[in-house]
């Protein structure tokens, strides 16, 4: 018997072995990830540069100093992620719910400066932010918060893709201060904004001079053609937290400011004992470099047209499927009813991907993938929904 926590419903399959974009199990079974680890694994696996870049930094024996000293590491990450988001401050942490959550305390701490005592923040309906009690208090969804009550207050619910909702709330709400949206929901099903709801978003924060945070935790870095979603829209956010994709499957979160937020936070206000840590740093710094060296996002964008065509030639139209929908690598099937068993049936494929929500298949393959790598996604997949159709039809 395990002794680990029993917080997963895990899949009885255990990968032993990747290379590019494909896994080995215990059994020597091998598999094409369309998952990359749920929007992590950019590079794959087992990436040239990133393994020998990791390999030297182990090497040096330094893997951790603490921020009480510079970290040159972390300023060379810093600079990196600067010039991709545009913005000017970047904070490190672990993971997408720290990002998050110092996103959070970042437009609160605006709130006071401006005079609000109980600052308040527009979040979406079936957002998903996190499981702190702070960000699952900002998340979307009553299955994540139940059982965790008293949540954290301070959070406004809009529906996503609503304008008039927002101005609603800006004129009988005098609290609010920022507004924090997923530009493409992950866990919410791939709920994809529009770009001119982004827009009016933005407008209506500068408008009253809210802060904008576009968390692009699972969608940015890459995933749809361009280094974020905001870049599609054409403005500039002023906080963006990272965290999934930016170490190539290392740990690591980024909650960067710029606009009306830089500044905000001050020597003492946050912290990290791990953040920026000089491995999480060096897999940072080698996936961007690689990244833009290989030229990966104008890849992601032509295999992300190719996985999405590929799929709705295939499955379109077919009864049972509602839509499929995403941007770049970064794509959901949503089916009719509940088609958690398509993950079973796929990995008996030879293929990994996940069902969220219940019956939305996410695809969010490394955005290394080939063309031709993409193209045996799209068949396997759509065989193993045909048969999933099929059987449901004859029942």
């Amino acid at each position: 018997m395990s002794h680990v926590m029993n917080t997963y419903a895990r899949q009885p399959v255990a990968f032993v072995r990747g290379e590019g974009v494909w896994l080995w199990d215990e059994s020597g079974k091998k598999y094409l990830d369309a998952l990359a680890g749920i929007a992590v694994n950019t590079l794959g696996y087992n990436h040239p540069r990133l393994t020998r870049a990791l390999t030297e930094r182990i090497s040096s024996g330094v893997l951790h100093t603490s921020n009480l000293w510079r970290i040159p590491l972390q300023e060379a990450a810093a600079d990196r992620i600067a010039e991709i988001t545009g913005l000017d401050e970047v904070f490190f942490c672990n993971s997408g719910l720290e990002a998050n959550e110092a996103a959070i305390k970042i437009a609160r701490k605006y709130g006071h400066e401006r005079g609000i005592a109980e600052p308040a923040i527009i979040v979406m309906e079936k957002a998903f932010h996190g499981r702190s009690l702070a960000t699952l208090s900002a998340t979307g969804s009553r299955k994540v918060q139940a059982g965790f009550e008293p949540l954290v207050s301070g959070f406004v619910r809009v529906p996503l893709n609503d304008l008039e909702a927002v101005r609603q709330v800006a004129e009988h709400n005098r609290n609010v201060c920022a507004v924090m949206v997923e530009p493409i929901q992950g866990e919410g099903g791939i709920n994809v904004s529009r770009l001119e709801y982004l827009r009016g978003l933005e407008e209506i924060c500068e408008r009253n001079q809210w802060l904008f945070i576009s968390d692009e935790v699972q969608c940015g870095l890459g995933r749809t053609g361009k280094w974020f979603v905001y870049q599609h829209a054409g403005f500039l956010p002023d906080v963006v937290p990272l965290a999934k994709g930016l170490g190539s499957g290392v740990p690591v979160g980024a909650c960067v400011v710029g606009g009306r937020a830089q500044g905000v936070f001050k020597p003492g206000n946050h912290g990290s004992t791990f953040g920026g840590n000089p491995l999480a740093m060096t897999a940072v710094v080698a996936t961007l470099d690689t990244m833009k060296e290989e030229g990966v996002l104008a890849y992601a964008a032509r295999v992300g047209t190719l996985l999405s065509d590929g799929l709705r030639a295939a499955l379109g139209g077919a009864k049972g499927i509602t839509e499929i929908r995403g941007m770049g690598m970064m794509i959901g099937v949503e089916f009719d009813e509940a088609c958690g068993e398509l993950v079973k049936a796929a990995l008996d494929a030879g293929l990994v991907i996940n069902v969220t929500v219940d019956k939305v298949v996410r695809i969010m393959p490394p955005l290394v993938m080939s063309e031709a790598e993409g193209r045996e996604v799209v068949s396997r997949f759509a065989a193993v929904a045909r048969a999933f159709l099929d059987r449901r039809a004859a029942a």
